[in-house]
């Protein structure tokens, strides 16, 4: 092979360590708090469904032209796109595809390693014996006192930044090949241990019908939309993630075979949590939430109870840490990339990227206390009993406790505030307008600028009828969806 076609950054060893990767970019936190419960309120086994169907319409057809677009050309995204841009002489926006994509990634980890950063304080703590016994309100105020801390969150956030450094700075063969084959079967082998153990417990059953039982009555319009999301977003699409490890990825490697694999180990891994999580929190008597809530509050309270509770929860957060762990050095890696083609030496590029993302990550840091009530793009709305809406204002940004405050002298009127965090607007900036919008071209430049003959060979399809269907999927398909799901994030 030429040192042109592996490129400057090096190849994987096998097919098998890009599907690690790629495995280890989808699982996230994501997986574990939010698709279980989205299962259960949505239909069961019906959204399980649905979301199958989105995940081979939308979700696999974008990650392999994603991927197509990093083995063309061996660079990070940014270069990537600037070369593939002026190879198919496609319009020059095109060429902000890569920028998209890393500026987001680096967005996203700003503020993913203040939240991972949690799963390392929780894993400390479960360790040291913190939730044995506790209750409700004990719960909610060890999760309260974390987030109302600056300095503990700070030293968390700093923590886990290091620990995504550590391994992007040893590079594609000593930092991101071996720890991924290290992380990933720890990741699996810690989750069979914990489903094994739900297995025994009384509340599995009741979890089990929470996230399968079929009730197609549930399937509207949200949730379709739902699961259009998550299979869009599980697969770590749009943030130059997979298209950087797809550089990476073996010439000889059959794209479409592994890019199912990825995405169906995903699933499983999602679908394996919930049946890790539900029947402790049934068999606990607790009530299954969404969010942090679940994860930081409802648990600790279950594993606190449970024989064995203490190895059952370390296991379980240290489980949760690595999933964070592998998708935020995905996050990383398009921006180090760059960086690397620019002259930058690997662990300098390292240092520059993950020190500017803590930077950042500051101002999530304080968005959970000191800056909680300095937010942008405010509503105003307020209301009488015996009228409707009677007043509506919008501010770019204001304190809300101050205006509240003000709102509230001039009385007669009830006034609802509502605005967004540093942190809100991040995840906002990020979720429902780059991603998207990134899926959105990437889909169009491969289906509609690059040749057919190009994609063509670079895919190596051998079922030619496949190969015609997976084209019309990215051409007319997969953007319509993903404009959708644009639409409704902006609305």
């Amino acid at each position: 092979m030429s040192s042109e076609k592996r490129g400057m950054h090096g190849i994987w060893a096998s097919r098998w360590t890009f599907v690690l990767a790629a495995v280890g970019s989808a699982v996230g936190l994501g997986n574990i708090w939010k698709f279980p419960y989205i299962t259960g309120e949505y239909g069961g086994g019906a959204f399980v469904l649905v979301y199958l169907l989105c995940i081979f319409s939308v979700g696999i057809p974008v990650m392999m032209a994603e991927v197509l677009l990093g083995r063309k050309a061996r660079m990070s995204p940014i270069n990537t796109m600037h070369q593939l841009t002026r190879t198919y002489k496609a319009p020059k926006f095109f060429a902000g595809i890569g920028w998209i994509g890393a500026v987001a990634g680096f967005f996203i980890l700003s503020f993913y390693s203040v939240i991972a950063g949690w799963t390392v304080y929780y894993s400390l703590e479960m360790m040291t014996g913190h939730f044995v016994g506790i209750e409700a309100e004990q719960a909610g105020e060890t999760f309260g006192a974390l987030l109302s801390d600056p300095w503990v969150l700070m030293v968390f956030h700093s923590i886990f930044m290091i620990l995504v450094g550590a391994v992007i700075a040893r590079g594609v063969h000593r930092g991101l090949e071996s720890s991924l084959r290290m992380l990933m079967p720890a990741l699996f082998v810690m989750l069979l241990i914990l489903l094994g153990y739900s297995l025994t417990l009384p509340g599995f059953a009741q979890g089990f019908d929470f996230l399968f039982h079929f009730e197609p009555e549930k399937l509207g319009t949200e949730a379709i939309l739902v699961a259009l999301g998550h299979s869009f977003f599980t697969l770590s699409l749009g943030m130059g993630a997979i298209m950087a490890y797809g550089a990476y990825m073996p010439a000889d490697s059959p794209l479409g075979k592994t890019i199912v694999t990825v995405g169906v180990m995903d699933t499983l891994v999602a679908l394996a949590a919930g049946l890790v999580i539900f029947p402790i929190v049934f068999s606990n008597g607790l009530e299954p939430g969404a969010g942090p809530g679940l994860m930081f509050q409802t648990l600790p309270i279950a594993f606190g109870s449970l024989p064995g509770g203490v190895f059952i929860g370390t296991i379980f957060f240290v489980l949760v840490l690595i999933a964070a762990w592998s998708s935020a050095i995905s996050l990383a890696e398009p921006a180090v990339a760059w960086a690397v083609e620019k002259g930058f030496s690997r662990v300098r590029a390292t240092v520059f990227v993950c020190l500017l993302a803590w930077v950042l990550g500051l101002g999530t840091v304080l968005s959970f206390n000191h800056w909680s009530d300095k937010q942008f793009f405010v509503s105003v709305t307020g209301s009488s009993e015996s009228s409707e809406q009677v007043y509506e204002d919008f501010l770019l940004y204001a304190d809300v406790a101050e205006l509240k405050t003000d709102l509230g002298e001039t009385g007669g009127l009830q006034y609802n505030v509502a605005g967004k965090t540093f942190f809100d607007v991040l995840d906002f900036l990020t979720t429902n307008i780059m991603l998207p919008l990134g899926g959105v071209l990437i889909s169009l430049f491969v289906g509609w600028f690059m040749t057919r003959r190009a994609v063509a060979d670079e895919a190596r399809f051998r079922n030619p009828q496949l190969f015609r269907t997976w084209r019309f999927m990215i051409r007319v398909v997969s953007p319509l969806a993903v404009l959708f799901v644009f639409y409704q994030g902006l609305s």
